[in-house]
């Protein structure tokens, strides 16, 4: 939880000084877009391998190698505008898309097998988790404009927080025998078994792409990940447009925001528990559709605010809800989330040029309103996040003489388990081919 409330804060503190980078570089709404898309680019290109990554080398590597290419990212990002580079930004927005996509699939698999350990809802507690920290990184980002600190400050503080808080948190990270952090050569005798489970598991990785039922969760999520999305690239700078407030003012309505945001995380659980993953999207939708048009078209900038809080609770546990359905077969989640994500990054590619590109005709808060369109689909596409009936799940492997045990309580990583008994065998062999041969005295 920790380390989704610190991906908030790293997150927020960032999109919280977007009107001070796009001053500070004397950039036009549409391109600011285009350096925005350029950090989804990353996202999609990262994403689509990231699954793969986390199972050939455990969540823990994952989680290591995205810490570095944030905190290069972060400086970039801060010292870019500072200098008057907008290649040194756009470089630095890339990298922050690599590492965001890196990171957040190891986070949302590891939650998923918290989430079967506990056997109760609790996956979005860890994205309010994430709220919070964004609502932390958003105050962090409007003090600092309030006060005059620079962007270059800023974001290497930043940068150090999440090097030594990441690397701290490390050792609890994982749970005992989470996929990928086996040992990779147990001995020599069964690396030809262990070469197997390697590929397998990367093929399960991949296979996610062909299955109807994860694409179809995919689009839901990426309409989740639209409407969040683009509050969190658009809806200050919309503020201080729109409503033509300063920009610790659109600071703070985006905290509002993701304050709603956490309200509902934290209150969803039992929510989803009591009326299920279909019914609770199906109402978030609506109420997002809702918040959506009363933001965009509300006369005065007190009603607006209603809408924005609308938005926020609509926007809660949609994402949540995705991840959840998609790790519903413990073997297949690192897969499976690494194709949802990888619809939520298309999503952020899409948002940030388009809406650019009606903002400059329309307005940036006229110009959100069009994300009501994609909640519609979320809401008709709703029932595909029912839970997937277990007939539809391959089995654990297990040796003939142990019982069959829930899926949930089954080894996350059934090939070592092939290899283990494998190297027994070996050993048990061994031994009784040492007894039946004759001793010799010397």
């Amino acid at each position: 939880m920790g380390l989704f409330a610190l991906t908030g804060v790293t997150f927020s503190s960032w999109l919280a000084r977007i009107p001070t980078v796009r001053d500070l570089l004397d950039l036009s709404t549409s391109e600011l877009g285009v350096l925005l898309l350029v950090g989804s680019v990353g996202a999609l290109l990262t994403v689509t391998v990231s699954g793969v990554v986390v199972q050939r080398f455990g969540s823990r590597a994952a989680v290591v190698a995205s810490t570095a290419v944030l905190a290069v990212a972060l400086v970039l990002m801060g010292v870019g505008p500072t200098v008057g580079s907008v290649e040194l930004l756009g470089v630095g927005i890339f990298l922050n898309g690599v590492a965001v996509a890196l990171g957040n699939v190891p986070l949302n698999v590891e939650s998923a097998r918290i989430e079967r350990a506990m056997g109760r809802t609790v996956i979005p507690q860890f994205h309010a988790a994430f709220s919070i920290g964004a609502v932390a990184g958003s105050a962090l980002g409007a003090t600092a404009s309030h006060v005059g600190i620079s962007v270059a400050v800023q974001f290497s503080a930043v940068a150090v927080l999440a090097v030594v808080w990441r690397l701290a948190s490390l050792r609890g990270l994982v749970l005992p025998d989470a996929p990928g952090d086996r040992p990779r050569t147990p001995s020599r005798a069964v690396t030809g078994a262990v070469t197997m489970g390697r590929r397998r598991r990367i093929a399960t990785a991949l296979d996610s792409w062909r299955e109807p039922r994860t694409l179809l969760i995919g689009v839901v999520v990426m309409a989740a990940a639209l409407s969040e999305g683009s509050a969190n690239d658009w809806l200050s700078l919309a503020v201080v447009d729109g409503f033509d407030q300063s920009e610790a003012v659109g600071g703070a309505m985006l905290a509002v925001f993701v304050g709603a945001m956490t309200l509902v995380r934290l209150l969803g659980t039992r929510v989803i528990d009591r009326f299920g993953r279909v019914a609770v999207l199906r109402v978030s939708g609506t109420v997002s559709i809702v918040g959506l048009l009363l933001f965009g078209f509300a006369p005065g900038f007190a009603l607006a605010g209603v809408g924005i809080v609308l938005w926020g609770f609509g926007a809660a546990l949609a994402v949540p809800v995705g991840i959840a359905a998609a790790s519903d077969d413990p073997m297949r989640a690192a897969g499976r989330v690494a194709v949802v994500s990888a619809f939520a990054s298309v999503a952020s590619i899409a948002a940030p040029p388009l809406l650019g590109i009606a903002a400059a005709s329309t307005g940036a808060r006229h110009a959100l309103a069009l994300i009501a369109v994609a909640m519609v689909a979320s809401v008709l596409l709703a029932h595909r996040v029912a839970p997937e009936p277990a007939s539809n799940q391959d089995p654990p492997t297990r040796h003939q003489d142990e019982p069959l045990v829930h899926l949930a309580d089954a080894d996350p990583d059934p090939y070592g388990a092939i290899v283990a008994r494998h190297a027994d065998h070996v050993t048990s062999r061994t031994q009784r081919s040492r007894r039946r041969r004759p001793l010799r005295v010397q």
